[in-house]
């Protein structure tokens, strides 16, 4: 008789029946989440921020990208996207190196 690797065989003390138990399953903690935030920037234009928003980040529609602005400009910091970790590295370096002025945060 062959057994399922996430099962074992528990003999019964009453009329010698065998009990299936399960093995525990393992549960997977989803991983931490970062925002990209945007910070005001008073030296670029804001069409060049969406559009540079819109290349960076290929999720944002340009409504998105134009709220990602408002945002930044109006209250100093926008949130761009809430994503893993190495694409968070990447969207937020890659916005630097155009020029503007993006940080991480954890998602909390």
């Amino acid at each position: 008789m062959t057994q399922s690797p996430t099962a074992t065989q528990t003999p019964s003390r009453e009329g010698g029946a065998a009990v299936m138990e399960k093995a525990p399953q393992r549960v997977r903690k989803p991983s931490p989440r970062y925002k990209v935030l945007l910070h005001n920037d008073p030296v670029n234009s804001m069409e060049y921020v969406v559009t540079t928003l819109r290349q960076v980040v290929p999720a944002l529609s340009e409504q998105d990208a134009i709220a990602v602005m408002l945002e930044a400009h109006n209250t100093g910091v926008g949130l761009v996207i809430v994503c893993d970790l190495e694409p968070a590295e990447f969207y937020c370096e890659t916005l630097k190196a155009k020029g503007l002025t993006s940080t991480l945060e954890p998602e909390t």
